[in-house]
Order: structure tokens, then sequence, then C-alpha cells
């Protein structure tokens, strides 16, 4: 402990000492716009919904990329911290995360296990749990993602991201795809397209157990780096009523002066450690960063 506090908080950060803000590595927990300030990070990470629980997020790229990529990431599940005036001190802005927030809260995770548990409140619950969500990005996020980007930023989406588009027409089309849908959890292929793009330089095919999220893809065929397959024939039909086994996956491409980056794979953390799929993390780093 004597040794810690030695450190100042910037090489605490770099030699991995926990400190007031829960950091692992370089990951800090942000939990204001002050701390933004006081010190710089290379990315900014906004992740976790309903679904998605930002630890296993967290977890999952403070391993791939900052503890093995030496990436400095700010995370955070406050969606008011995106804004134009915060990500001007970062490089790399990351969404893990749809559209998404429930204000009333849900119960689904109470039906997760193999019976409904029967929930007991003494006294009774005077608040209705569970509704709809609503979408949270305003229109002067989109508006300042869009700007970031168009002015030399680099977005890194991920998963369900592009259920995000569907409610912000300039983050759409920043991100190139909208989301429409994904069959139960099960095996599929994750095949490389393009070979020459440094971003999946190296990488083999690979196979996840993950969500296989299809999308409408709305950007140049050649940007498209990886699809997903099941390669055992099982098809879905998504929303827009298109029936296949395979859907666009990964991309890549310059927007403006910045650079857009998406991957589909990464419902669980088994997906984002799957060795393939880490070298194409590690890679993207490089290429958001302009380092290849």
């Amino acid at each position: 402990m004597h040794s810690e506090k030695k450190l100042s908080r910037r090489s605490a950060l770099r030699a991995g000492a926990g400190i007031a803000l829960g950091t692992a590595g370089s990951a800090r927990t942000v939990s204001a716009i002050d701390e933004i300030r006081k010190t710089k990070a290379t990315a900014f990470a906004l992740i976790g919904d309903e679904s998605h629980n930002s630890d296993y997020i967290r977890s999952g790229l403070t391993s791939t990329l900052v503890q093995d990529a030496g990436l400095s990431i700010d995370f955070t599940d406050e969606e008011k911290l995106l804004s134009y005036e915060n990500l001007k001190h970062y490089r790399i802005l990351i969404i893990f995360r749809d559209g998404l927030r429930f204000p009333n809260g849900y119960t689904y995770a109470m039906y997760w296990r193999p019976k409904p548990s029967e929930i007991v409140s003494v006294p009774p619950l005077q608040k209705k749990i569970g509704g709809r969500g609503v979408g949270w990005m305003t229109d002067e996020q989109g508006r300042a993602v869009k700007r970031w980007v168009q002015e030399g930023g680099s977005l890194w989406a991920w998963h369900n991201n592009s259920q995000l588009s569907l409610m912000n027409k300039d983050y759409r089309d920043v991100e190139g795809a909208v989301y429409t849908g994904h069959p139960p959890i099960r095996p599929f292929k994750v095949k490389i397209v393009n070979r020459d793009h440094p971003i999946t330089r190296g990488v083999e095919d690979f196979v996840v157990t993950d969500e296989q999220h299809y999308v409408t893809y709305e950007k140049d065929p050649k940007y498209v780096l990886a699809r997903s397959v099941n390669e055992d024939g099982l098809e879905f039909t998504d929303s827009a009523g298109r029936r296949s086994n395979t859907c666009e996956s990964v991309w890549a491409y310059d927007y403006g002066k910045g650079r857009v980056c998406f991957m589909a794979p990464g419902h669980a953390i088994t997906v984002l450690w799957n060795p393939e799929f880490e070298k194409m993390q590690k890679n993207a780093v490089k290429w958001l960063l302009r380092q290849a």
C-alpha cells in the first residue's frame, strides 16, 4: 500500500495500481465530466444496456484492448457524457450498447431461470416495474458524433450498437447500418472476406457461439471485411423480410477525416476472447489510431 501512494495518479493508471476510480491497468470508470478533463485517455467507451452487463464488456475489453493492445480507455454507462466537448479529449469512441434506456427498470432477468421467481415485497411496491424502453441518444449527440468523426475521430461500434442507428439519422450515417434482428444464440463462423485490410491481416476464419446479428448494411460492399455464416444452413428471417444464413459482420471505412469500424460479434466474454477475434481487435486499434 505504501508503494502505491508514491505513484502519481497518472503513473498508477499506467502501472495497473487500483485507485479510487476502480481502475484496472489503464481502464478507468468515469463518474463525472470533471474526471474526463483531469487525465487523458485515448478512448472513451460508452457501454452496457439491458441485455449486456457493462462488467463483462469492461472486463473483456480491458484484457484485449488495454492490457494486450496498450489502449487507455475511460469506461462509462452514462449516456449524458457523450458530447462533442468531451469527445474532443479522445481519439477513439467505443460504443458497445444499443439505443434504449429503461426508466422503469425491467424484470426479464427474473425469468432466465427454469421457473419464474415469485416477487415478494413488504410493504408492496408502489412503483410499476418494467415497460417499454425509450431512446437515449439526442439529436445533438448524433450530430456531435458525426462532427467529431468528420473532423478526425474514430468510431468503433460493437455488437448490438446497430440498433442505436434506428433512432438517430446522423449516427446511422456514420455507422453505416441498422439492426434487423438475430436468431437464438448458436455457433456460427466469422468468415474473412477481405484479407488485405490492416484489420483482418493475419486473422483466420473463426467460430463463436453468439447472437448472429443481422443488419441492413448501407455503405459500399467493398468496405466489408467479414461476414457471419451459419454453416449448419440455419437461416433467419430479419425484420426487413430477408431470409438468409449470412450477413455482414465486420466493416471499416474512412468517414471525412475520421474512421469507422463495426464488429458484430460480442454477446459474451467468450466471444470477445476468441483468439482470432482478439487478433482482429488488436489490429483495429492500430488502424483506428492510424498506426497501420
